[in-house]
This record gives C-alpha cells, structure tokens and sequence, in this order.
C-alpha cells in the first residue's frame, strides 16, 4: 500500500502552529499517571509525526506497570513497522501479553509527516471493528491483527505505582525516541474515524483539521504550543513525574486539566516544523561515509577520517533560499555549500565541491568549485560562527555570509548585501549540504533552516513570517520549507 504524505502544498483551514521534538540524546519526552477510571474497552490515539531516525524501536505511547501487567505500548519497532502490544487489564488473556497490530508497512519517509489513528472500542459484536489502524487516512489493511475478544480492556493511561504513561519514552528501561510530534489526541471512552482529526484538502493532500468531539472524562490534547518545559519535585525511578502545568509544552488543552510533566526539555524542542509547513532537515537517509544525525536531524557528524557530506530533505529550481549553519568543530576541512541533487547518484566517495554543479564554502578561506578555488571569498570561519547560505536559484549563484555580514571578496564582511558568489548552471534540483574534506577529523553541525537547533537570540522570519533565525533572511529570501516551496519553488 502507498500512503500519501504531507509536504511541497499549502494546507488549507485548520493549521498546526509547531511540534514538540524528541531526542534520545537529550533524554526528552512527556510522562503523567493516569486514572483507574478510563474507558479500557473504547478509545482513540491520533497523533501526527515526523521520524527522524530509523532502523531502531522508537516508543511513541506507552503504559507499564512494574510487573508488565497491564500494559500498552505503541511503537515503531527495529523494521520501521508499527507495533502494538500489550497485556489485557480485564478479559480472555488478561495478565498475558497481546500483539494487537504488527504493520507489514514499513514507515520510511523522514521528510514527511504521518498521521497515525488507532482506534479501539471492544465492545462492538464485530471482531474486525475492535480495533483498526489508520496512517493518513487509510486503513492499513496488511500485517499481523490479532483479534480481540470482545469487551477486552487495556490499560492506556491506568494509573500505576511505579511507571506512568509516558510519549517518547520507556520508563523500564530509560530508553528514547527520536522524532517530531505534533497534535496528540486521547480520546476516552471515544473511537473516532481519522476525519475527525484531518481531511483532504483540494491538492488531495492529507491535512490537520481541527477537531470538534469530545476527548472524554479523561482524555488529553496536546498541541505543544507552549516554550516552557517546566519542573517536577517527585522523583521516581530516578526522574520526575509530578502533574505537568499548563504553562509548559506538555499542557493539555482538553479541558480535562491531564498536563504533562516535561523530561529533558531545551527550548529547541518547541520547534516551527509542524504538519501544516514542513521544514527542511538534513537527510538521515544519505549517510555516505557513516555521516550520524541527532536533535530532530538539524546535527550533523561526518564520518571520521573519511570525506562525505550530507543533503536537505528539500531541493529546489526556482526562488531565492536562506539557511544558516555552525561548525562546533572546524578543522581546516569544514565544508558548507549547495549541491546538484542529481550528484547523489554519482560517486559517493566525492567531497562536497569536486563535482561541476557544486559548491563549497572552506572554513579556511576560499569558495571552491569543481574541486577548485575560484575568486570571490576570501575570508574564513571558526567554531560557532553563524554562517548563512543563501541558495538564489533564479539567478543561479550562491553566496555566503558570516555573523550576519556579507563577502565583499577580498575577505571583509562589511557588505549589506551579498556581492560575491559562485554562480551555476541552472537545470536540476539544487539544495544546501555540508561536509568534511579527504582524511578530515569527524566535524559537528548545528543546522538552521527556520527550525533552529541551536540557540537564537534574534528571532527573525522571512518575509512571509516563516522560520526562525538568528540574522534577517536578504529580501526576496526564503526558509526553505513546504509553504514556501508551494509560493516560490
């Protein structure tokens, strides 16, 4: 089965304003202790998410007592399926463990958003109808379904004594997930169909829509607006678990008061991306030369003692595109720069610049092209320096500037506007990359492209109000990223 997927069109009505990012390495997700009186036998999960690794088990809900009894889990498992399991509180197999749904679908596409439903109501006389899996929009329709008896309870979000329900994360093993979410549902005692939650718009795109039903006497609604991530003082298992606030990102907005507690929270956890404007990331699928990724992909770590660099999820023809980048660890060999995305066909062992529809900007001092130093910069670029990338694919040239002034050419950065540049063919698609050169040392990234991993003290859109950057994007540049690409790609 193909699934369509979010991206490249402008979403119509209802829009969801950003995400909440997860990452193992900052430890972070959400946790709260549930209630004894939620609905076991009836209700939904909805939720939209971004993957931003793959190839692992990534828990997206879980619930777990210390024993494994009642229990509930939802996951992503090592195939990249989704897995559903757990142990019965009530029933024909209570006490024992039950695979619910195994997809044979495999959920790949880090550049799209997906919008997963899980419904449950066992009360239904029909077997077929007690539980049915839904990713934007379409019923999965293959995979291992077992079937439920019928009034059958699971323990989604029952309180326990030791481990609470919790999004992002396992708490018997202190393990994370990597991946952006955006507007979770729990809807108790309430199973409803995916168009609840979204609709096709008139691109026959599948897009949010505001929903308007009841989340039940217990049930939650997160939509991660908020950019505190809040305290606990109740320590269990080694973390904290005392009720969220409504000030913090894990605020519910249900009505029913169920907020979340916070684990690991940056401010870069609240990001712009969202399923309404997607933006770029580095592509965890191009992993040349054993490139890593982490912190929703805008981090970046070359491969050690080899040359390699990594693409954006996002190219272009047309329009004018800015994004900005640091190197945590500029050795000589740090390169920044733009590609032809038709090169990532070509020999994979090539450093960012040796192609002829390529260029790179060297740390040390010089912008090179076909593995060669043109005129045109002059100047040179240590750790934590901002540099912007401006991609002007109309006019088919790119340019750079660091801490916010431009190249002259001779190596000053007093010009407002960016005057030297490499120019290119015109002809494919063209996005940003970085790298390292041959026989480099591993070099660290933090990536900007409107969704910014590192600190911005400044805040500045383009001039359609997207992104969030640290320097004003030149007029007539974008951040590249699907609303944009739908006015100006």
């Amino acid at each position: 089965m193909v699934f369509p997927i979010v991206g490249g069109t402008q979403s119509t009505g209802f829009e969801i304003d950003g995400s909440y990012m997860i990452d193992d390495a900052a430890a972070s997700g959400l946790a709260r202790f549930g209630n004894n009186s939620r609905d076991g036998n009836t209700f939904t999960i909805a939720f939209w998410v971004k993957r931003t690794k793959l190839g692992a088990s990534q828990l997206v809900n879980s619930k777990v007592e210390d024993s494994g009894v009642n229990a509930f889990v939802f996951m992503f498992d090592s195939n990249d399926r989704i897995d559903i399991g757990g142990q019965p509180a009530s029933g024909s197999g209570a006490g024992g463990h039950r695979t619910v749904i195994v997809t044979n679908n495999r959920f790949r596409d880090t550049a799209a958003w997906y919008h997963i439903v899980y419904r449950q109501d066992t009360t239904q006389s029909t077997a077929s109808n007690r539980h049915r899996l839904y990713v934007n929009g379409v019923e999965t329709d293959n995979g291992t379904y077992a079937a439920l008896d019928q009034n059958v309870a699971f323990a989604y979000f029952y309180n326990a004594s030791s481990y609470p329900y919790a999004i992002g994360n396992d708490e018997r093993d202190n393990t994370y997930a990597n991946y952006y979410m955006a507007d979770h549902h729990y809807t108790d005692g309430v199973s409803n169909e995916p168009g609840a939650f979204a609709e096709t718009n008139d691109n026959g795109v599948w897009v949010p829509k505001q929903y308007t039903g009841s989340h039940g006497s217990y049930g939650h609604y997160l939509k991660f607006l908020n950019s505190d991530g809040g305290s606990g003082t109740t320590a269990i298992g080694g973390h904290d678990y005392t009720t969220g606030s409504a000030s913090t990102i894990g605020a519910d907005s249900s009505g029913n008061g169920n907020h979340f507690h916070v684990q690991g929270y940056g401010t870069k956890n609240r990001t712009t991306d969202s399923p309404s404007n997607t933006f770029a990331t580095w592509n965890i699928l191009d992993t040349r030369q054993g490139a890593t990724f982490a912190e929703g992909a805008l981090k970046v770590t070359t491969g050690s003692s080899q040359r390699s660099y990594v693409t954006a999820t996002q190219g272009v023809k047309n329009g004018k595109w800015y994004m900005e980048i640091k190197s945590k660890t500029a050795t000589g060999s740090s390169y920044v720069g733009f590609c032809d995305l038709s090169d990532l066909n070509q020999n994979t062992a090539n450093t960012l610049g040796d192609l002829s529809n390529e260029a790179r900007v060297n740390d040390s001092g010089s912008f090179e092209k076909n593995n060669s130093t043109t005129s045109g910069w002059a100047g040179s670029f240590d750790n934590n320096d901002i540099i912007s990338l401006l991609l002007d694919a109309d006019n088919n040239r790119f340019t750079v500037a660091k801490n916010g002034q431009y190249a002259d050419g001779s190596g000053n950065y007093d010009e407002s506007s960016p005057t030297a540049y490499i120019s290119y063919t015109a002809g494919n698609f063209m996005t940003f990359a970085c790298g390292d050169g041959a026989g480099a040392a591993s070099v660290v990234y933090e990536c900007n492209f409107g969704n910014p991993m590192f600190d911005i003290s400044s805040g500045n859109s383009d001039a359609e109000g997207h992104g969030n950057f640290e320097y004003e994007p030149p007029s007539g540049y974008f951040a590249l990223c699907s609303k944009n690409l739908a006015e100006y790609g």
